[in-house]
């Protein structure tokens, strides 16, 4: 089973077990990480892809600490102008062991009900 969660302007294929950076978090080492934002889940045969989330479905991680991820140099010049700015930084991060990927019960979603429901009717009638 993986998941496609969204977190800090990314996106990232996530299976349990799997530890992973992502944008720095304001919690503290050893807690509790709900991800909300999911994208996809992929669960044996079943597929459910959200528009543009997945009711329901959540990932929990645990986060295993901050950290800082390489010097990235950023140099700027100009031809002939004798321009020339060099300057980086570090990408603070989170790391996080995801734990669980939780899905919504089976029996909602199925693709009779969705075809039946209001929002997915559309109509071109008239302009």
């Amino acid at each position: 089973m993986y998941a496609i969660i969204r977190t800090g302007g990314k996106q990232y294929r996530v299976e349990e077990g799997d530890e992973l950076n992502v944008e720095l978090l304001a919690t503290k080492e050893g807690d509790i990480v709900e991800f909300n934002d999911v994208l996809l889940v992929h669960a044996g045969d079943a597929v459910m892809v959200g528009r543009p989330l997945v009711e329901g479905a959540t990932v929990v991680g645990r986060v295993l600490g901050h950290g800082k991820a390489k010097k990235i140099l950023v140099f700027k010049y100009k031809a002939k102008k004798n321009y020339r700015r060099r300057f980086g930084h570090r990408q603070p991060y989170t790391r996080v062991r995801i734990e669980e990927i939780r899905v919504p019960a089976t029996g909602e979603g199925t693709a009779a009900e969705e075809a039946q429901s209001p929002a997915a009717e559309v109509s071109f009638n008239g302009a």
